[in-house]
């Protein structure tokens, strides 16, 4: 197939609207429902994402992305038990690969509402199992089994999208944008993530154990599928916190530590074991508990809006009870993909549990910013290699 047509493009007014092959034939196929341009583009680099985390991991990899930005990204770990209860994993045995799209999925279960799925690896029954109950738009991997093909099927009244995609297409060295009437021309972004990109450790403390080691690569990887300005944090295997497409570093950082605040105060005891009501959808209870771990929780749960979601009014989250389980995470990394220029992000980073940075250095204050790291014990590698993406 060298061409398909769109319904529309970005909105419903830009039609025509449709996706080519210049040259040879498309590297998709849609096996199922009508994928949009927006979704397409997701598809696209979200995969891109999960292949690299496949490369660098060794693991089946997968990305959630809205809106042509990761909402989160993991590679397949085992889930334990409060990982399974915060991101309502389906009960019994689970593939990596199915293990990585549910991580991936619960790095922001809000922001991922209506995401586009990635797979690095073939979609099995199990990750078809995990797809089901959640709204999502649809589903990009290499290949999909006839069972879980049956499972996709079903979702969305028959219409859920199912893209699979040739794994060993090779995209051009070029790319090219129109923009206003006038073309755009350069070359691809194919610089390779890996652990060279971590040999430069510029501060007192240059201790990176294995596991932060590898979050600090995911994270780098995360960035190079992310609009810019942009800074992720991450942790046992995937990303918590993804700050896009702000104008200031600063606000990338706390953005994504807010996102990073966030997934810790879901596995807060009082959290998963908030009442709710029988057969609540999961975005209701992805909602709910947004507010509940929010810093206005209390003045809305004194109202009655909680009687629409839970069995009881719950007992909130005091702020002495939210800085406490916040304080008490450690073992955070964070990459950015340009260098900090103040030190105040390393001081916000800090206060989400952040201990190691990978980020390119290069600003006349590399200093400051090497001093905090120094000053609150954090250990920082300037990488050299700038990840910008617009």
């Amino acid at each position: 197939m060298k061409e398909l047509e769109l319904k529309y493009g970005c909105n419903p007014n830009q039609k025509p609207a449709r996706v080519f092959a210049v040259s040879g034939e498309l590297p998709i196929a849609v096996l199922n429902g009508r994928p949009g341009y927006i979704n397409l583009l997701d598809a696209l680099n979200s995969y891109q994402l999960a292949r690299e985390l496949r490369e660098v991991s060794g693991l089946p990899s997968a990305a959630s992305f809205k809106h042509v930005s990761p909402a989160g990204a993991a590679i397949g770990l085992p889930l334990d038990v409060t990982e399974r209860a915060a991101y309502f994993a389906p009960e019994g045995e689970l593939s990596p690969q199915a293990a990585a799209y549910i991580r991936a999925r619960g790095a922001d279960r809000v922001s991922s509402y209506g995401d586009w799925a990635a797979l690095s690896d073939t979609c099995d029954e199990d990750t078809a199992r995990a797809l089901l109950p959640e709204v999502s738009d649809g589903v990009i991997a290499p290949a999909f089994t006839e069972r879980a093909l049956d499972f996709l099927r079903t979702k969305r009244r028959g219409g859920y999208a199912v893209v699979q995609i040739d794994a060993h297409r090779a995209p051009a060295a070029v790319e090219r944008r129109d923009v206003y009437g006038v073309t755009f021309e350069q070359g691809r972004q194919n610089v390779k993530i890996d652990g060279t990109l971590l040999e430069n450790m510029v501060t007192e403390n240059k201790d990176v154990p294995a596991p932060a080691r590898r979050d600090l690569l995911i994270a780098l990887i995360t960035l190079k599928y992310t609009q810019s300005n942009s800074v992720v944090y991450a942790r046992d295997g995937g990303a918590i916190g993804v700050g896009a497409g702000q104008q200031s570093r600063i606000h990338c950082t706390r953005l994504a530590g807010g996102k990073a605040d966030n997934w810790f105060l879901r596995r807060h005891p009082k959290t998963l074991s908030l009442p709710f009501l029988p057969d609540i959808p999961r975005p209701a209870r992805d909602n709910a508990i947004d507010v509940y771990i929010s810093d206005d929780a209390s003045d809305i749960l004194s109202g009655g809006a909680w009687q629409a979601v839970f069995t009881r009014r719950p007992e909130p989250l005091t702020p002495d009870e939210r800085r406490e389980w916040i304080s008490s995470v450690t073992g955070v990394s964070l990459s950015s993909d340009a260098f900090f220029p103040f030190g105040d992000n390393i001081e916000r980073a800090a206060r989400s549990g952040v201990k190691y940075i990978a980020q390119p250095g290069g600003s006349v204050r590399d200093g400051d910013v090497i001093a905090a790291c120094d000053r609150l014990g954090i250990a920082m590698a300037f990488t050299g290699v700038r990840l910008f993406l617009h």
